[in-house]
């Protein structure tokens, strides 16, 4: 017993650092795009700020060429992370499933125990019955 109690302890440890590691990727992720919306505002605002839209324009800011190429990074980071986002939730069903299977084979293991604890009781109250008849 001892030792699936340290088993469901070590999985539910698992259970647990997979969230863990699912929360930080969504953050993550949730980050960067915050910070490439930014970077799609300052752009905007510094194409207004000179008039020209066009990235082709001689006359193109190189603020808004380096902040598009940084927005365009975070955005590629964003999505890889998606990936990894995906075989996280993935890590973390599986695990959830493997904490739910020791879970249960303890839970089954304790209603035997408490049966045959019933048992024994009422062979004792039996016992006890025929004595006294």
């Amino acid at each position: 017993m001892k030792t699936r109690d340290s088993l469901i302890r070590l999985k539910r440890f698992q259970v647990d650092e997979k969230r863990r590691q699912l929360a930080q990727i969504e953050s993550m992720i949730a980050e960067f795009n915050r910070m490439a919306d930014e970077l799609d505002q300052q752009i905007r605002f510094e194409q207004e700020r000179v008039g020209i839209t066009d990235i082709t324009h001689f006359a193109y800011p190189t603020f808004a060429k380096a902040a598009a190429d940084r927005r365009d990074n975070l955005r590629n980071s964003a999505h890889e992370l998606h990936d990894q986002l995906h075989r996280a939730q993935e890590d973390l069903s599986e695990a959830i499933e493997e904490l739910k299977k020791f879970e249960q084979l303890e839970e089954r293991d304790q209603q035997r125990e408490r049966t045959a604890q019933d048992m024994a009781e009422q062979d004792i109250l039996d016992e006890i019955a025929a004595r006294s008849r």
